[in-house]
């Protein structure tokens, strides 16, 4: 057996579980052995069968007297009774629903048994415990389920923690000797890790709590080391490259500043200076543009992008839904109309461009026909969506790609967008990011640590602050008068949904999913109970993209009054009239989320408004819920979710792939800072890490596995 072993080939593991196992992202024996455990169950401490107390969680070893199955008066449960006994006592022990178990337990049969004592009429016994048939008790035997720490692992429906300790005990005895250790040995001695072949065995097998912790920091360590390395390293990359220097035009920029109809803002004007001097440099700008929802992120992009356009080059600006992409191609419209530009709109189902006889007007024009013309250098700014990334799209002189809310892309993206091989000569184009997610500047530097980062951390004068409320369930009804009231003042209203339609599928249930509110049915709820008279729309994801845009268009222009839609809305949506929004099932979000749907109504001159509406009453939602209350700006939240959630919560991140183990550890700035320090020690050395073949190697498939954003 080998790590790069597919699970198929192992016996007792068909078609079924392999299925479950994938949506894991589990197929090998190397996954499966990085599958960690998320906490442990301590059965440590065997105790006489005299020594139990009501209420306590306790483990015992014992015989097994009798067994058998009962049906309840109901006959809705089936309980599974047994007498187990030691040389200290005796004790009743029932399991409920689990029939099966007097085919697998027989009287005679030595146990251990893990689990609460209860009680009832009859008297205390042991219920529903974890059980582990062993030898008799002078023998040797080594646990796995019970008198020990025992691991419970990320589950799915219908492979339980007690199927992975089952299948990982045997494989890690089998293929932990074969592992090499894939960080340097001076790492490992300044940073007191254990090695990979005692940390893999003890993370999910641990002697103590104290070895299973630093088990784990061996592996959260070894994570973080990775993200940093693959950050600086593609720093080192971007620094060898070239790119087209850009001078500063102060004439053209004061024009178009003095063109709008507002005044930037302090933070807006040093931003703009950080990328304007980038552009000077021949070598490629990399920089993510941070800014809170309604700080102007889109004016700074749009002055470089400006600058770049009037020294004879083409700039791409690319966002990552066809929504978000057609509010920057109509706000570059709006912003940019007055300076004789040539400006296109490129997505998978539509192609437009503007027209200078009809005074920027846009028309609708063959792919082809557009393809050509920013091949031939005709077009000057092209915006889309991924379709920018074709290879069907070639540039005759791109200096500059903007992407909003999509941090991560490197040389070889920039050189696809050229159509060249990332080994030419070719100078390769600058780079800006904008998110509106706000991000920890530690957590930054970690995960985008290849970019360097402007904040815009002031707001535009003028905007009013957003009024936000928590509702409990007995406020609906005052809330649903509000709203009414405030449509027939001719408001617009956004009621947002945690998904598009409810599911009934038992995974669903597993995972609390199956109460959340939808949009499909609290569409059907406001249109037939609560407002049968007003005009409801209905938004999310899977619509056609003509249908979403009708529907934005009615809601922008009054001929929809409330709008149901998933956070689809979450950027992009730029509706002055809405004034009110409404969240259900505000616990299936992130902090950072909820601040940026919050940010959806407030565009306008009214005052707005945020009601929160959740169905969760723990103390972790309520903490939440309060922090977005009182917060003045998304990165005060984003810390605030990132100590109460995790980075999981922020957007982008969850989907990397990253153990759970190293996101808690996210939170960790002494960590991230040690593992910054080590990448930084190492690339130093060997900037190619050809003196440390175990940890290229390993680099290299983490890159492939992990879903950098």
């Amino acid at each position: 057996m080998e790590l790069s072993t597919h699970l198929a080939e192992l016996k007792g593991i068909g078609p079924a579980i392999l299925k479950k196992l994938k949506k894991l992202g589990i197929e090998t024996v190397s996954d499966l052995i990085f599958h960690f455990p998320f906490r442990y169950e301590d059965f440590s401490k065997i105790i006489p069968i005299s020594n139990v107390k009501l209420n306590e969680t306790c483990c015992v070893q014992a015989e097994v007297l009798e067994i058998k199955n009962k049906r309840t008066w109901k006959k809705r449960m089936i309980l599974t009774q047994a007498i187990v006994t030691n040389e200290t006592g005796s004790i009743k022990v029932i399991w409920f629903n689990r029939p099966y178990l007097t085919n697998i337990l027989k009287k005679g049969d030595f146990v251990c048994l893990a689990g609460k004592i209860a009680t009832a009429k009859q008297g205390i016994y042991l219920s529903n415990p974890i059980y582990e048939k062993t030898s008799p008790p002078d023998s040797n035997f080594s646990s796995v389920h019970t008198g020990r720490l025992v691991p419970v692992y990320p589950e799915t429906v219908g492979l339980s923690s007690r199927w992975f300790r089952s299948v990982l005990k045997p494989i890690l005895q089998k293929v932990v000797y074969k592992i090499l250790d894939p960080l340097p040995q001076k790492i490992k001695e300044e940073y007191d890790l254990l090695p990979i072949q005692q940390a893999l065995p003890e993370i999910h097998f641990p002697s103590s709590l104290f070895i299973a912790e630093k088990a784990k920091k061996r592996f959260s360590f070894e994570e973080i080391f990775l993200i940093e390395l693959s950050v600086l390293k593609e720093r080192l990359k971007i620094k060898k490259e070239k790119a087209i220097s850009i001078p500063i035009n102060l004439n053209l920029i004061k024009k178009f500043v003095n063109s709008l109809p507002f005044i930037l803002t302090d933070a807006q004007k040093k931003c703009t200076w950080q990328i304007l001097k980038d552009l000077e440099k021949e070598r490629p700008m990399s920089r993510l543009l941070q800014g809170d929802v309604g700080s102007g992120k889109t004016i700074v992009a749009l002055i470089s992008a400006l600058n770049v356009i009037k020294a004879d080059y083409q700039v791409a600006f690319m966002a990552p839904t066809e929504i978000l992409a057609k509010q920057h191609f109509k706000e570059t419209l709006k912003l940019l109309g007055g300076f004789n530009l040539k400006i296109a709109f490129l997505t998978s189902k539509e192609d437009k461009i503007t027209c200078k006889k009809l005074k920027n007007q846009t028309l609708e024009i063959s792919q082809r026909k557009l393809l050509e013309k920013t091949r031939t250098g005709e077009i000057d700014i092209l915006i889309g969506t991924q379709s920018l990334i074709q290879d069907k799209v070639k540039f005759k002189n791109l200096a500059l790609v903007i992407i909003d809310e999509q941090h991560r892309f490197g040389v070889n993206q920039r050189a696809k967008l050229l159509n060249i091989s990332k080994n030419s000569n070719i100078k390769i184009p600058h780079f800006l990011s904008m998110t509106a997610t706000p991000i920890p500047r530690t957590l930054a530097l970690t995960l985008y640590g290849d970019l360097d980062i402007s904040v815009l951390d002031e707001m535009p004068k003028g905007r009013k602050k957003i009024e936000t409320k928590i509702i409990a369930p007995e406020g609906r009804k005052d809330a649903h008068k509000f709203i009414r009231k405030e449509v027939k003042k001719g408001k617009g209203v956004f009621v947002i949904c945690p998904r598009i339609e409810n599911q009934t599928h038992q995974k669903e249930n597993v995972l609390g999913w199956a109460e959340a509110k939808a949009v499909k049915g609290e569409y059907e709820k406001l249109k037939k109970e609560i407002f049968p008279d007003l005009r409801i729309g209905m938004l999310h994801g899977k619509m056609r993209p003509k249908d979403k845009e009708k529907t934005i268009t009615d809601f922008k222009k009054g001929k929809i009054d409330i709008l149901v839609s998933t956070s689809v809305v979450e950027v992009g949506i730029d509706i002055p009239r809405a004034t009110i929004i409404l969240i259900e099932g505000t616990e299936r979000f992130g902090l950072a989320q909820l601040h940026q749907l919050r940010g959806r109504v407030g565009r306008g001159k009214q005052k707005s408004y945020c009601f929160l509406f959740s169905e969760s009453s723990s103390k972790k939602t309520k903490k939440r819920l309060e922090a977005l209350v009182k917060a003045e700006n998304g990165f005060e939240l984003s810390s605030i979710d990132l100590e109460i959630r995790g980075p999981g919560t922020l957007e982008g991140i969850k989907q990397w792939g990253i153990p759970d183990i190293t996101m808690e550890n996210l939170k960790n700035i002494g960590l991230i800072e040690k593992t910054r320090e080590a990448a930084k020690e190492i690339l130093k050395e060997s900037p190619g890490l050809e003196k440390y073949p175990q940890l290229k190697e390993r680099l290299k498939k983490f890159k492939e596995k992990i879903h950098f954003e």
